[in-house]
């Protein structure tokens, strides 16, 4: 098992090298480019299936264990070591990164982005998963935020060079907004190993470990600096505002990848790091992430209802992009409860998040390959999509979509959000109830809200803006017919790319104690000091 999961970190470091070597002569084949896809496609399938043999030979009896162990010093002089393993927090995240990663190689292999070598962009591709997949196994406070790290040249590169209108911009505006909230991190980090005498995630989750030595001011510093960090990868309102930007200007792959797995990252980092390392400046700090997690679950419904209002030329790779700033406040909503529930709420929609908005953004880029705009007032024009009557497959997957994000029961997205807001409804002793209430209220507005503006998306998207014409007052509308042109339905790669999300959020809306049941021993060990 540890050989698995030294395979499953270091496999994507190891293919990204090979990726720009020159090919052995027997594997060149007829299309050098086309190889190198190939490679990118190979080496994530073996990582996929490395990470699908971790998870069947997990303990699901002791899914608080850290399991799949590995422990070497690697700086003796700073007390860094190379200290691996998962436990029911961390592999769902480690299997969806393999996942989303493996998907989105198999897509570029039938739909590269226009830009440069296809060598650099499989080799950023197979490094950005190595330093996502590291995130979530390292158990090493400097090894988690070397990782942390480790992810943001790739996708700086991915953005600027494969990105579309403004991609210079928002690749700068990406990676000076996350440089800044690291540095920021780095000193929170810095200041519990230094005051505890150890960087080692395990042993600072102890009550009776070196967490004792960590003062209560120690403790408030260390959480509002770290906090910092984590909130702008998350992202939380009023942090956000690289997010858009970003998702706007990147390639498909990309925009998938950092919904779908980067911005996990934050949120992980507060269940790992914050809430059992730092606990009572976390309980400090709680009441005002709740306060910005709520404010952005309303900010980012309301930005998308603008976006998708007719004449506002909103974008809908923008609009998803602002959907994820109001779905990521659940998550952040539910962390802040310091609850079971609500904590195991966060987790479940971190992963529901990544299914159902990483479908979303490979549907939106396939869905401007063909019609060559995500303007939604193109989109909804006479000449636009109207999805049902030209391609009526593509059209039904955007609409199951749209439905799973809304959170309807018996999909993926309706558990976590329900959780975290009966964690809102109780929280943890000493936070304060009617506060706490309020956040709970708000996010329900905010799923009133995601229900109108995404069903707004799928009637002016799939259904288009076609359906009747502007008739004079005092006249009755006058259908008007749709266009003849069909646009191309699913190809069997999109296919093969989307149906195991699709699946998948089937899946967990009907079987939630799967996740449920790995997450929740470890939360409780966690909130309960290591016992």
């Amino acid at each position: 098992m540890q050989y698995l999961l030294a395979a499953v970190v270091g496999l994507p470091l190891l293919g990204a090298v090979a990726a720009l070597l020159p090919a052995p002569p027997g594997l060149k084949g007829r299309n050098p480019d086309q190889a190198v896809l190939r490679h990118g496609v190979t080496v994530t399938g073996v990582v996929l299936a490395a990470a699908l043999a971790l998870a069947a030979g997990f303990d699901r009896g002791h899914p608080a264990r850290m399991q799949a162990t590995t422990d070497l010093t690697w700086i003796p002089a700073l007390r860094i070591h190379l200290h691996l393993g998962v436990d029911g927090i961390s592999l769902p995240l480690l299997v969806l990164t393999a996942l989303l990663t493996f998907l989105c190689a198999l897509y570029s292999y039938f739909a590269m982005p226009t830009g440069p070598s296809p060598k650099a962009f499989v080799a950023l591709l197979l490094t950005l998963e190595a330093g996502t997949l590291a995130t979530f196994a390292v158990l090493d406070l400097m090894l988690f935020f070397l990782a942390f790290e480790m992810v943001l040249i790739p996708m700086y590169f991915l953005i600027a060079r494969w990105g579309g209108a403004g991609k210079q911009a928002a690749a700068w505006k990406f990676i000076l907004y996350t440089l800044l909230g690291s540095v920021v991190m780095l000193l929170g980090l810095l200041l519990i190993g230094v005051k505890s005498g150890t960087f080692d995630m395990v042993a600072l989750a102890t009550d009776n470990g070196p967490k004792a030595q960590l003062s209560h001011t120690v403790q408030l510093l260390a959480v509002l600096a770290i906090g910092i960090g984590l909130a702008v990868k998350s992202p939380m309102w009023p942090l956000h505002s690289w997010l858009p930007d970003a998702h706007t200007a990147a390639p498909t792959v990309g925009s998938v990848l950092l919904a779908g797995v980067l911005l996990k990252m934050g949120t992980y980092g507060f269940v790992r790091i914050a809430l059992p390392i730092t606990p009572e400046g976390m309980h400090t700090f709680a009441p005002y992430l709740a306060a910005f997690a709520a404010i952005g679950i309303i900010y980012g419904s309301l930005a998308c209802l603008a976006l998708v209002r007719k004449g506002a030329a909103g974008d809908l790779k923008r609009l998803i992009a602002y959907s994820s700033v109001g779905h990521m406040g659940f998550v952040l909503l539910g962390i802040a409860t310091m609850t079971p529930t609500g904590v195991n709420g966060a987790l479940f929609a971190n992963i529901a998040h990544g299914l159902i908005t990483g479908l979303l953004f490979f549907m939106v880029g396939a869905l401007k390959d063909r019609t060559g705009s995500t303007d939604l007032d193109a989109l909804a024009g006479t000449t636009g999509a109207a999805l049902y009557g030209r391609a009526p497959r593509f059209g039904g997957l955007l609409a199951f979509g749209a439905v799973a994000s809304l959170g309807i029961p018996g999909l993926a997205g309706f558990w976590g959000e329900m959780l975290a807001m009966f964690g809102a409804f109780r929280p943890a002793a000493g936070l304060s109830r009617p506060a706490f209430l309020t956040f709970m209220v708000l996010a329900g507005l905010g799923t009133l809200l995601t229900a109108g503006y995404l069903l707004l998306v799928v009637r002016r998207v799939c259904m288009g803006g076609h359906l009747t014409a502007e008739a004079a007052p005092g006249e009755e509308p006058l259908a008007v017919e749709g266009p003849a042109v069909a646009l191309p339905d699913l190809a069997r790669h999109e296919y093969a790319a989307w149906s195991p999300l699709a699946a998948l959020t089937v899946l967990a809306g009907l079987w939630p104690a799967a996740l449920l049941g790995l997450t929740n021993p470890a939360v409780q060990q966690l909130l309960g000091g290591g016992n």
